[in-house]
């Protein structure tokens, strides 16, 4: 995983752990056999292709309200 992939995540998802559980979702994802958003190249591990997604909005949080 390349740290200024990680910075520029961050920029978007303020949050570490928010972060932290998107990544991990998506790497499960990738691992399964989903299929990339972006292109990729043969080097990007499944992280890289989760935070580039993130970074160009191929990835976005959707926050939902609390049960009550």
């Amino acid at each position: 995983m390349k740290s200024d992939l990680v910075d520029q995540a961050s920029e978007i998802v303020t949050d570490p752990l928010v972060l932290i559980n998107l990544v991990s979702q998506r790497v499960r994802q990738l691992n399964s056999g989903r299929s990339p958003l972006i292109p990729t190249v043969p080097s990007m591990g499944a992280a890289d292709i989760a935070l580039t997604e993130i970074i160009e909005g191929k990835l976005k949080l959707i926050e939902r309200p609390l049960p009550q």
